[in-house]
């Protein structure tokens, strides 16, 4: 049988579920935690993939695509003559970047979308309904096909046809949706609570964000079991910002590493529930357009617990930055942009200093 399921704020326990009877997400009952030493990175068996670190999975692998074990690299080139972009400006981002830009469908989500369709097969499922602005629906579509899956994906009517087309080529049924992205979440919701088909939520499952953990521990690996004093990345529903918190929480509680880094989130402007003043609308960062995080609570506390922070990034800024990003040999999607834009702000602001040791997820490649 899988891993049971349980709800914090009631103590319900499911055999499985996506979300509890009184209305609040679910988590695994229990957290895995290897016990010793960290292992000499250079023995790990990275053709395991996620799966390196089963250790700390609740969840056994049934299908993979090969994902993780992205690259983490300098940001800045090695060529002195090459250290300013053809618009002038040095890019001077000081910190690594975890290139999940090159995962199999193209962003992070793979990492989510391999446990969570790992785990949907271990329950029995035929056929997954997941909603989704792009990234996340390509994911699941894509791991599902492999897995030999149904599924079927409700999109914003207004997605950009690219991500339409990655979905739709994994034979998914596409679902358009008029309204906001509230509204594509609860059509799926209606799909799924009036039919029989297994809801596969990257916002709802707890199997996403394990999932997403494991670029915490491929960033400590990498580093040699030393974890950055910061991570800045982006924050829509939180699974990647929670994964991150998760997957350095666990390293930390095992004794692979001393202390979590600082997380710190970059939110698009008009879709910012984590920042007070947030009004004009950024419509290039639609992969973070969410207003109302399922998980809310829990980003608030990560974001405690690390002495964190979240601020606003605003079209311009984003445009700006996403331009840097492909002149500096980086071709990703806008949404990626905003977290270096945020790191630039944070530096300004003082919340970082120059030479603060950071780490910068770039969360999704560009598509054409």
């Amino acid at each position: 049988m899988p891993p049971e399921l349980q709800c914090a704020a009631c103590g319900t326990r499911y055999a499985d579920r996506w979300r509890c009877a009184c209305g609040q997400p679910l988590d695994f009952v229990d957290r895995p935690l290897p016990e010793g030493s960290p292992p000499i990175p250079t023995t790990l068996d990275t053709r395991e993939g996620l799966w390196t670190f089963d250790e700390f999975l609740p969840i056994e692998r049934r299908v993979t695509l090969g994902a993780g074990w992205t690259p983490l690299v300098d940001s800045e080139g090695l060529s002195p003559s090459k250290s300013r972009t053809e618009s002038g400006d040095a890019p001077d981002w000081n910190c690594a970047f975890k290139l999940e830009s090159v995962s199999p469908t193209g962003s992070f989500k793979d990492r989510g979308a391999a446990l969570t369709v790992s785990r949907a097969l271990a329950c029995g499922a035929e056929r997954l309904v997941e909603d989704s602005s792009g990234n996340a629906g390509t994911a699941i579509a894509t791991y599902a096909a492999r897995a030999g899956l149904e599924s079927e994906i409700y999109v914003p009517a207004d997605a950009t046809a690219a991500k339409l087309h990655a979905i739709e080529r994994t034979g998914a049924d596409v679902v358009r949706v008029q309204g906001s992205r509230e509204d594509v979440t609860e059509a799926a919701i209606d799909a799924v609570e009036t039919g029989a088909d297994w809801y596969a939520s990257h916002a709802w499952r707890p199997s996403f964000d394990a999932g997403t953990s494991t670029i915490a521990f491929e960033i400590a690996a990498q580093r040699d079991w030393h974890a950055p004093e910061a991570v800045v990345c982006p924050l829509g529903h939180g699974t990647l910002f929670l994964g991150l918190y998760r997957g350095f929480r666990a390293l930390a509680d095992a004794g692979w590493i001393d202390d979590p880094p600082q997380l710190l989130a970059a939110q698009a402007a008009g879709y910012a529930p984590f920042v007070e003043g947030s009004d004009d609308e950024n419509d290039r960062a639609d992969g973070i357009h969410i207003r109302e995080p399922v998980r809310a609570d829990e980003v608030q506390k990560a974001i405690a617990e690390t002495d964190g922070d979240a601020i606003a990034i605003d079209a311009t800024a984003t445009d700006r930055e996403h331009e840097r990003l492909h002149e500096a040999g980086f071709p990703v999607e806008p949404t990626s942009a905003v977290a270096p834009a945020a790191l630039r702000e944070y530096r300004e602001r003082g919340v970082l200093a120059d030479d603060v040791d950071v780490v910068v997820p770039l969360t999704g490649r560009a598509k054409n």
